[in-house]
């Protein structure tokens, strides 16, 4: 561990004194102890807050790995099975079309199932100006988030009968693509839980796991830790606003977004986090079951889904249950543990979990369309130099 708290810290100050992040921190534990925990610069610019251990941030897709959780919980009780339609659920995505470039909308050869899901083979797309059906989606949530804005309640079921109307890229399981499936996750689970997903997820997760920070609104008595997401305009950072698929913050939140919709703390993701590393148990309650985690942790895309895996981020890397799994080190040009798995946000938050070393890594930080940064690889392989 030479200079290793030193080394983090000048990493980390470096990038936020270049200006082009507000404001960062990061934990790191293993075996139950804490490495490492520090933060440098601003949550909120213009309100002059410091980043801090108990700042309130926008998760963005790290929402889903806990979708996968919630979702995995089903399962192990028998409610749901993987290769269930996710029409058994929510009528609206039976009949499904596929779009093709000559034909037009064209018959899905099968259903799209939780599992497609669970590993973003289902063909349902995020908004994309380079497909028709991306396209009509982002006009769809563009739709939604306006009439949010006009005072109409646009829920997760609205959400889900938007979603399931657009046409698929592709036929179900054909090839890996990042798109709604964890937010139709999350409408699955309020279908088959009978109550809204929130409420399931705290009830199952959020108080067990005892993340009283985490959900899907910063109450008001909160609000002054919520930290602000910032652009980068190539020479600022400015203020982030707006919707870009559908998240929305306040008390009275109707869309529940699974895949891009929760807001946590260092702390609180940490106990998410750390149970999975602990095969499924938090502080002797069991919360998963060891092999439901172990089938979490594993590369689940075949030979042929696996060849659109080509984020450079991703590199040596596989995907199940809505998480990155490593495969190859030395195509991630990393000395992390084969089986370290995680995953990212879309304002650069990352985590990793390593389960041989007991190893839990969280960076934060609010820079719009970050995704997982330089600075991210570099701490990463600093922590495992340092390991004994």
């Amino acid at each position: 561990m030479y200079h290793y708290k030193e080394t983090m810290d000048r990493l980390i100050r470096q990038e936020v004194e270049s200006g082009r992040v507000m404001g960062a921190s990061a934990l790191v534990l293993q075996r139950g102890r804490e490495l490492y925990y520090n933060a440098f610069g601003l949550a909120d610019r213009e309100r002059e807050t410091a980043m801090k251990r108990d700042t309130i941030i926008r998760l963005y897709s790290m929402s889903k790995p806990v979708t996968a959780a919630a979702v995995m919980i089903l399962a192990e009780r028998g409610d749901l099975d993987l290769w269930d339609p996710v029409s058994k659920f929510l009528p609206c995505f039976a009949g499904q079309k596929v779009w093709d470039a000559e034909k037009g909308e064209i018959p899905a050869v099968r259903e799209v199932t939780i599992y497609d899901l669970l590993n973003m083979t289902s063909g349902i797309t995020y908004p994309d100006a380079a497909t028709e059906p991306g396209r009509r989606m982002g006009a769809l949530v563009e739709r939604l988030v306006k009439a949010r804005e006009k005072g109409e309640r646009a829920d997760t079921q609205d959400y889900m009968r938007g979603i399931a109307s657009v046409p698929l890229v592709f036929q179900p399981g054909d090839r890996w693509m990042y798109g709604f499936s964890a937010d139709v996750l999350g409408g699955v689970v309020e279908a088959v839980y009978g109550r809204s997903y929130g409420t399931f997820l705290r009830q199952e997760l959020f108080d067990p796991l005892e993340m009283p920070d985490t959900g899907f609104f910063v109450p008001e008595d909160k609000r002054e830790r919520f930290a602000q997401a910032y652009e980068w305009t190539g020479s600022s950072l400015i203020p982030h606003v707006g919707a870009h698929l559908g998240e929305y913050y306040k008390e009275d939140v109707a869309f529940e977004s699974g895949g891009a919709g929760m807001v946590s703390t260092l702390d609180d993701y940490a106990h998410f986090a750390s149970m999975l590393m602990q095969e499924g148990i938090y502080k002797g309650r069991r919360i998963l079951g060891r092999k439901t985690v172990d089938f979490m942790a594993r590369n689940h895309l075949t030979e042929r889904q696996a060849q659109s895996l080509d984020w450079e981020s991703l590199r040596g890397y596989g995907y199940g249950c809505l998480m990155r799994v490593l495969e190859n080190g030395g195509a991630a040009g990393s000395n992390v543990t084969h089986g370290e798995f995680g995953w990212d946000g879309w304002t650069g938050n990352y985590m990793a979990i390593d389960r041989k070393e007991e190893l839990v890594f969280l960076y934060f930080m609010q820079l719009c369309d970050a995704g997982t940064t330089p600075l991210v690889r570099k701490l990463r392989m600093v922590t495992y130099g340092a390991l004994e």
